[in-house]
């Protein structure tokens, strides 16, 4: 595999920062932040983003167990609460379009345990990773260049 690492557009590359750190500081929580972004970066098979992110989840106190079962977190009971397991199935369903939408049950279920304001900026992180997860795979930048 040929590495496609040339450099980004520095406006388009702080736009999109720009987005992902206020759908960050709009959502108000971090570790919560992290999982959506890894789970988003799992699907997408971003290895760059997954070594990011997962320092970063460590960083904000996200457990070990819960970075192990992220993949598996539907059969994983008891490891995530109602409002994380809510936001990781919207990111799955945000971030896989199988049906063209996002079903009404996942946007209500998360609906439920997001004020408004909240729901936006966790749909704009979700968007905004995924926006991230096809830049990065799309240049084939490697793992290991983040550094906290």
């Amino acid at each position: 595999m040929t590495a496609r690492t040339g450099l980004l557009d520095r406006e388009v590359a702080a736009a999109m920062s720009a987005l992902s750190a206020a759908a960050k500081r709009g959502l108000g929580d971090p570790a919560l932040a992290e999982l959506v972004v890894i789970r988003a970066s799992q699907l997408n098979h971003c290895a760059f983003c997954l070594d990011m992110h997962l320092a970063l989840a460590r960083e904000y106190g996200v457990s070990e167990q819960q970075l192990d079962l992220l993949a598996a977190w539907e059969e994983a009971e008891g490891v995530f609460d109602e409002r994380e397991r809510a936001a990781l199935a919207l990111t799955e369903a945000v971030t896989v379009l199988t049906d063209g939408f996002v079903p009404d049950e996942v946007y209500e279920k998360a609906a439920a345990h997001f004020a408004p304001g909240e729901l936006a900026h966790l749909v704009g992180l979700i968007a905004a990773i995924n926006n991230w997860n096809r830049v990065m795979v799309s240049r084939r930048v490697p793992p290991g260049g983040y550094t906290p």
